[in-house]
């Protein structure tokens, strides 16, 4: 199956060139803000896409998901929304959820240790992508000023659930692919730290 990975396109999705492929996974960050007119422009822009399956979750941008989220959800019609929760594609089984370390003041905040570990415990044996919008720890998650910010309790739920494919967004500047005991990661963010959507979707044949 090819897979077309983009994450934190922040409005500007159609300054880029998708490739076609079987699965989209946009992995949050859609939105600035995420607002209804942001979110129903985003879903119109999906709807213009060939691919036959698309996955999306959100990111700490996309605040319509966490503050209406019934509202939201109605809003984006054409792809699969997952919010702690899977779906399964051609036989692929798939876990999604939005939450990071807590970041300033943003969506789908949690802080590090047990609360977000309670997320990342909810992950089940046995699928085949992982998307998340933060990326664990140690793996393209470095920022500008050299910290390595991803979740230690995400990187632990990895190594548990073992994932052939983890897609994830976040850190503009951690853009990139690594692969790791079996698991490929993709931090798929399109913009870069100024928000230049100059960053292409990354696709992985799996």
């Amino acid at each position: 199956m090819r897979i077309v990975c983009l994450s934190d396109t922040h409005d500007q999705h159609d300054q880029l060139q998708v490739p076609d492929g079987d699965l989209l996974l946009h992995a949050g960050d859609a939105t600035m803000s995420g607002t209804a007119a942001q979110i129903e422009a985003f879903d119109r822009w999906l709807a213009t896409l060939p691919h036959r399956h698309k996955v999306v979750i959100a990111g700490n941008h996309d605040w319509g998901f966490q503050r209406t989220p019934a509202r939201a959800r109605s809003l984006l019609r054409h792809a699969t929304y997952l919010e702690d929760d899977e779906t399964t594609v051609e036989g692929l089984r798939i876990w999604g959820s939005p939450w990071q370390p807590w970041f300033y003041d943003w969506a789908f905040n949690l802080q590090r240790g047990p609360e977000i570990a309670a997320k990342w415990a909810l992950i089940p044996a046995g699928i085949d992508v992982l998307i998340t919008h933060g990326p664990p720890a140690g793996l393209l998650d470095r920022t500008s000023r050299g910290e390595d910010v991803g979740c230690a309790d995400l990187l632990a739920a990895v190594q548990r659930t073992k994932p052939r494919l983890h897609v994830f967004g976040h850190i503009h500047e951690g853009y990139g692919t690594v692969e790791r005991d079996g698991t490929r990661f993709v931090n798929a963010c399109n913009c870069t730290e100024r928000y230049h959507p100059v960053q292409p979707p990354i696709v992985v044949d799996l």
